[in-house]
């Protein structure tokens, strides 16, 4: 099931870059995937967020109106709100995959995720989190923690499924009054092929095995 006509989020995973996370193939697929994105305008801005199961079932969407002060805190803000709507409809032990179209926060939740195998909880590089933010940024880390695997890919703002919701929300109102749903996903497929050996993410084809930057 595709959103707004978009591929499903799966799909927009798989094909996309996943900063600062090398992977191998067998773990690449996760279980929910949650796109969202933020919006800012003089005349006041938005939020939107869609959350799918592996099988493209949708299990939420949002569209909300925000008056951020800039860009990127509305990005931020935008998987905040996320994040705590996919925490309430899945899991704890969910595998989920990160859909935004936010260079800088895409890498900011992949080396959150490295840090917690560090010994002292360190990432990789700093991180680069904008000082409005920070108080969303605990959120955001707070829920990250609260899943099993988590990695975030970045996607064109053509394609994320979130856009019309988070730049358009008085047209996509209604998308509140939908029901809230707790769907899990079929049991996942085989990713192992007959000679034994997991197909390479597609996310890796020009990488030489590591995800790209």
């Amino acid at each position: 099931m595709a959103a707004h006509g978009r591929p499903a989020l799966r799909d927009l995973f798989d094909d996309s870059p996943t900063p600062h996370i090398a992977h191998p193939p067998s773990t690449h697929h996760r279980d929910f995937y949650v796109a969202t994105d933020g919006s800012f305008r003089e005349a006041g801005g938005g939020l939107g967020a869609v959350i799918e199961t592996r099988d493209g079932a949708r299990v939420g969407r949002v569209s909300t109106t925000d008056s951020p002060p800039n860009n990127n805190v509305a990005e931020y803000r935008a998987l905040h709100l996320g994040l705590d709507i996919l925490a309430t409809r899945v899991p704890p032990n969910a595998r989920v995959g990160i859909l935004v179209d936010h260079d800088d926060l895409a890498s900011n939740v992949n080396r959150a995720i490295l840090a917690r195998s560090h010994p002292e909880g360190k990432p990789p590089r700093p991180y680069t989190v904008p000082h409005e933010t920070r108080f969303h940024w605990r959120g955001i880390t707070a829920r990250l923690n609260r899943f099993e695997e988590v990695r975030a890919a970045r996607i064109d703002s053509r394609q994320n499924p979130a856009h019309s919701l988070a730049n358009t929300p008085e047209q996509y109102a209604h998308v509140n009054r939908e029901l809230d749903r707790c769907v899990l996903p079929d049991p996942p497929e085989t990713t192992v092929s007959a000679a034994g050996t997991p197909p390479p993410s597609r996310a890796n084809r020009n990488g030489g095995g590591r995800a790209s930057d």
